[in-house]
């Protein structure tokens, strides 16, 4: 140990210590010298941080290799103010999407060494072919991937109602797009109601991929409550739909069990999450327009098959009942020439037997009995083979009227059933908002009659407290004239008899003298 100690004094009196501030000078020296140029460098970026007030650009640059669990290198990287606006507005143009972080970049940068800071890079330039050749690398990897696990069909595969009306919508709850949507669905011209269920998520921004993937995992555990699943955004720049580009948010197309709209909003490209849908409308009033116009082609339907439901039964009755009358005068008809046949067969018949001998009679009676037992049998068969055709024919007729009838019936019956459900729904609606105004009602009545009884309360009170009784008992009296009140003495003249009342009793008395009060008079 103390030959150790003994070298290290040694080495100590032949060299002074540098300083911190020294060692980093000549660092930076000499990175001066190694690095004096720019240098095109490939880099993932980490971390973006924007400073408002002096417009640079800090960034966190890292490589991870082929392995992306392992970091292999990492470093500070600066844009300054007056490069950034140009270098940002550039790169956006080009890929149709902001710096930020995750993107694969081919920066222009030089090498320097701050004393203080430490190691950085100056960005001078950045190619942005180099990063639409990643997202495209990626775009592509992933459209592989989709197909080779068989969710890039798989969601187009899945039957949409012919009228979804319980939707399962996937959005953000203050997004300009939602309340578009919503806005067309409840005020329809032709007042058609849907139910929207919404599933809040992030629709922008790197957490979008995850918000939305467990949206569509929320909903997959109450499919039998919808119809169809939405995913609209709307609003924001069209440099926020790189996440739906995302396998997660594909894959949760891919295996939905529930046909899927999405209604992004932009029009120059499709999004994959666009090409693995069911069916992709450019903005989310397409989508609410799409569902209003596909209600109403089944309401159509609808009445069109009735209309052809009807026309085909009663064209069928027409021609039934014309090839029954067809038959039976057929079959008069030629029951009639047998018959008038016979008859002059008979006739004829009978004239030669008026000629012949008594046994040529009987023989020719025997005969003409046995052809009228062949005639009628002949008739009799005739007329049960044509009966049991003719019925043979309406069975048939009968029978495919009725399954044509009960299968049209059958789909007839299925669209009422959405129309009374429909009709169910608003009904009990208007019940419940009948029932508000009916309590209402009752509790503005109650008010009213409690305040009407109050001013009655008060009323009794006054006209109790002008009660003449009372007024006697204060000492007041009344005078009345032939049982009533005298108010002036207009009413009175001299030898009338008046009766002054008073608490205890009446008195009657003649008037002698009238005084008039001028001064009241006037």
């Amino acid at each position: 140990m103390s030959q150790i100690f003994f070298r290290q004094t040694v080495v100590y009196e032949e060299q002074a210590p540098l300083s911190l501030y020294e060692l980093h000078q000549q660092i930076r020296e000499e990175l001066e010298v190694a690095f004096p140029d720019s240098y095109w460098v490939v880099a993932e970026v980490a971390q973006v941080n924007l400073d408002r007030r002096k417009g640079h650009c800090y960034l966190t640059l890292v490589d991870k290799g082929d392995d992306a669990r392992q970091m292999l290198a990492q470093a500070r990287a600066t844009i300054w103010g007056s490069r950034y606006q140009m270098l940002a507005r550039y790169f956006e143009e080009k890929t149709g999407q902001p710096l930020k972080a995750g993107l694969k970049v081919l920066l222009q940068a030089t090498v320097r060494f701050h004393e203080l800071y430490g190691l950085s890079l100056d960005i001078t330039n950045i190619d942005p072919n180099y990063t639409i050749g990643d997202l495209a690398r990626q775009r592509l990897e992933t459209l592989k991937r989709l197909e080779a696990e068989g969710l890039l069909e798989a969601n187009k595969e899945l039957e949409l109602p012919l009228v979804p009306q319980r939707l399962a919508v996937i959005s953000s709850a203050t997004a300009a797009g939602f309340q578009d949507f919503m806005h067309q669905l409840e005020h329809n011209s032709y007042g058609y109601t849907f139910e929207a269920t919404l599933f809040a998520a992030t629709v922008q921004g790197n957490e979008a991929p995850a918000s939305v993937a467990q949206a569509f995992a929320q909903i997959a555990k109450r499919s039998d409550q919808f119809d169809a699943i939405v995913l609209i955004r709307g609003g924001g720049s069209q440099t926020d739909l790189s996440c739906f580009d995302d396998y997660k948010i594909a894959a949760a197309i891919g295996n939905s069990p529930l046909p899927v709209l999405t209604g992004i909003g932009h029009e120059r490209d499709e999004s994959i999450a666009d090409l693995v849908a069911h069916t992709r409308l450019k903005t989310p009033t397409a989508v609410a327009g799409f569902l209003i116009d596909r209600f109403r082609e089944a309401e159509e339907y609808a009445e069109d098959l009735f209309d052809s439901i009807r026309m085909f039964a009663a064209q069928q009755m027409k021609l039934t009942d014309d090839k029954l009358e067809r038959l039976s005068l057929r079959f008069q008809n030629i029951t009639r020439q047998l018959l008038q046949a016979n008859k002059d067969k008979l006739e004829a018949l009978s004239r030669g037997l008026l000629l012949k001998p008594k046994a040529y009679l009987e023989a020719q009676r025997h005969f003409v009995s046995d052809l009228d037992k062949d005639l009628n049998a002949g008739t009799k068969d005739l007329l049960h083979e044509r009966q049991r055709h003719l019925q043979e024919l309406s069975v048939c007729v009968e029978g495919k009227s009725q399954r044509y009838l009960h299968m049209k019936e059958h789909e007839l019956n299925h669209l009422v059933h959405c129309v009374e459900t429909e009709a169910k729904d608003k009904l009990k609606q208007r019940q419940l908002t009948f029932s508000k105004y009916i309590d209402k009602l009752a509790y503005g009545a109650k008010g009213k009659l409690q305040n009407e009884n109050h001013r009655l309360k008060l009323l009794e009170m006054s006209i109790e407290a002008n009660n003449p009784e009372k007024l006697l008992l204060r000492g007041y009296t009344l005078t009345l004239l032939n049982g009533k009140i005298i108010k002036s003495i207009k009413e009175v003249k001299t030898d009338d008899v008046v009766e002054t009342r008073m608490q205890d009793g009446s008195l009657h008395s003649m008037v002698v003298n009238i005084d008039t009060d001028e001064q009241g008079l006037k």
